[in-house]
């Protein structure tokens, strides 16, 4: 089995952090680059971490609700937790280029 799925993943990845570091102004990370690059990776990988988590959550949620209505409330909490990585990455972003290191 050839491993074509790794371009896939890595390119946003390395895509969102070009553009992150690109946009960020000279001055927000004490006139150091490498936490620029450091931000977009944290981004970067918790969307990545999100999109899975999310995506097995709500397939795994499908199937379930074709038998039991009564668990979407449960569901939707799952698929919430998934989407709590995204928020944690930006979370880390934003405090390794705003924080006081």
């Amino acid at each position: 089995m050839k491993k074509t799925w790794l371009p896939f993943l890595l390119l946003p990845l390395l895509v969102s952090a070009t553009i992150f570091s690109a946009q960020a102004p000279y001055d927000t990370a004490q006139g150091f680059e490498g936490l620029n690059i450091g931000a977009g990776l944290a981004i970067g990988l918790a969307a990545i971490g999100a999109g899975v988590a999310v995506g097995m959550a709500a397939a795994a949620g499908i199937g379930v609700l074709t038998e039991r209505r009564d668990m979407f409330g449960t569901i939707l909490i799952f698929v919430a937790i998934g989407e709590g990585i995204a928020v944690y990455g930006i979370l880390f972003a934003v405090l390794m280029l705003f924080g006081k290191f």
